[in-house]
């Protein structure tokens, strides 16, 4: 039995083209028997549909933090509350900069606020933008806030570059929640 069986997952999904590595990460998970609730954000929807997330955990996608779906109080709080952890996959590079200073204008933004649950980034950027400084100084900022980074890996990038900033693969990202929760 996996160390993920009953386990709350929310999973942020953000805007790049990784996206779809986000389905493929979403489907292990419930395999594994989490519970997984999805948060896309508006830019999210560029890369991929609700419907597709849906599908697969059984749950409505969450975008909207003034609509209460589930949680009279607002879907931040309720989705906050009952996560055992959090992992944006992918994160791009304006999502971990909203992060990282403190940002509350979008559902996975306020969600992160709230929530006390760890919390994993997976970014997934153009090598260029990850080599940043400005990056690196907004994804140190969350791993001093007590985030905890899934690096991205080096290889071949949709932009046609290569190099580090490929979203790490979902069963890398399936194995380190397995191996936090069976600590």
């Amino acid at each position: 039995m996996s160390a993920l069986n009953d386990k709350e997952i929310l999973l942020g999904v953000t805007g790049g083209i990784a996206a779809y590595k986000a389905a493929d990460l979403c489907s292990q998970l419930v395999q594994k028997g989490a519970r997984v609730s999805v948060i896309m954000t508006e830019s999210a929807h560029q890369f991929i549909g609700p419907t597709t997330f849906e599908a697969l955990t059984n749950r409505p996608v969450n975008t909207n933090p003034f609509q209460a779906n589930e949680h009279f109080r607002g879907e931040h709080i309720g989705l906050a509350q009952r996560a055992d952890a959090v992992i944006v996959a992918p994160a791009t590079a304006s999502s971990i900069a909203r992060f990282a200073h403190g940002f509350a204008d979008d559902l996975l933004s306020t969600t992160l606020l709230v929530t006390t649950a760890p919390v994993f980034i997976a970014p997934a950027m153009n090598c260029d933008m990850w080599a940043k400084a400005s990056v690196q100084r907004n994804v140190q900022q969350l791993v001093d806030d007590g985030l905890q980074m899934i690096d991205p890996e080096e290889g071949w990038l949709s932009c046609g570059q290569v190099g580090a900033g490929r979203m790490a693969a979902p069963q890398s990202i399936v194995k380190m929640l397995e191996q936090h929760f069976a600590k």
